[in-house]
């Protein structure tokens, strides 16, 4: 049985006459142990729907209209105030992208994590246990360090610390939502490395959101790529960086600019992300999509997401033949 499992999940916003549909019949499932990278671009649903898995976004404003979201085989979507506290940090945590937003400014670091501490492990709310952690996440000088108030650490030394309040809980899953975009490039890849080696040693599954597919080499063991509410492409990493088959996956793969090649600028995707109200009537994607001249029909009828190989799903009315290409 997998750790988590999302089947069917649909999730509005707006009003019943007029709903705008972010999450659109999208499914996936995290065995334990294991690292899934979902990506796609601003806009496409990626952090509500990681957000849904332990039912942070609120209802009202949004409304869980279809589908289960199954953690240790228990619907979130059928769980009381009582149970999804039990589940919020003691099954899954989150590390959000800006650490400065999430660190409350006039507690102490060190309290902080004692918090979470005692919300989920209550014996071990203690200072050797604020200690214990922030070594684990590699912050030098743990006992002076867990007296500072957050604006005393810098951007990278901040994730390190909400990465320790995660990890406070001992969840079985680690949901991080674009944990290295406020960060320079050097401290993402710190981050990144240092996220990785606690998955290996703490033995938790993960859930990375990103925009950049030239990170998930190194970390994911398969990639769910998001587009519109949807997934449209859902592969093993190594095989869908090696040979992409939907059009959107090909697109975001060549604006990643390439060590050794070059070129007078990016190749940007045309157009943007349609908004959750203006969704187009057939595949999502075709307003942008390079083969839309050649394939007119696709305006009109929506693809279903298939496996056309074994542990590789693609959404698009044409994907043998781009598998073929």
């Amino acid at each position: 049985m997998p750790l988590l499992e999302i089947k069917d999940l649909q999730l509005e916003f707006g009003s019943r006459e007029r709903p705008l549909r972010a999450v659109d019949g999208v499914s996936l499932t995290i065995d334990a142990g294991e690292t899934v990278c979902l990506v796609g671009e601003s806009g496409c649903g990626k952090s509500v729907t990681a957000l849904s898995i332990a039912r942070l976004v609120s209802s009202p404003p949004a409304r869980y209209v279809g589908g289960e979201i199954l953690l240790n085989g228990r619907d979130v979507l059928r769980m009381g105030n009582s149970e999804l506290r039990q589940i919020r940090g003691g099954v899954v945590s989150y590390v959000f992208q800006d650490p400065g937003d999430s660190l409350n400014p006039v507690f102490r670091v060190g309290n902080q994590i004692k918090e979470a501490l005692k919300l989920h492990r209550s014996e071990k709310a203690t200072d050797d246990e604020v200690v214990r952690l922030l070594k684990l996440v590699g912050i030098p000088a743990p006992e002076s360090r867990m007296r500072d108030y957050p604006h005393q650490l810098s951007g990278g030394m901040q994730q390190r610390v909400m990465i320790a309040m995660a990890l406070a809980s001992e969840p079985k899953l680690l949901v991080a939502d674009e944990p290295t975009t406020a960060l320079d490039v050097t401290i993402q890849a710190q981050i990144l490395e240092l996220l990785l080696d606690l998955k290996k040693r703490l033995g938790m599954a993960m859930l990375l959101i990103t925009h950049n597919l030239g990170i998930v080499g190194d970390i994911a063991d398969r990639v769910a790529v998001m587009y519109a509410g949807q997934i449209v492409e859902l592969a093993p990493a190594t095989d869908l960086l090696r040979r992409p088959f939907h059009p959107y996956t090909r697109a975001l793969m060549n604006s990643v600019p390439k060590l050794g090649h070059e070129m007078e600028r990016l190749q940007a995707i045309g157009g943007t992300v349609p908004n959750p109200g203006a969704w187009p009537k057939g595949c999502r994607f075709y307003p942008r999509c390079p083969n839309a001249a050649r394939h007119p029909e696709c305006a009109e009828t929506m693809p279903e997401l298939i496996e056309i190989e074994p542990k590789r799903w693609v959404r698009c009315l044409y994907a043998n033949e781009l598998r073929q290409n």
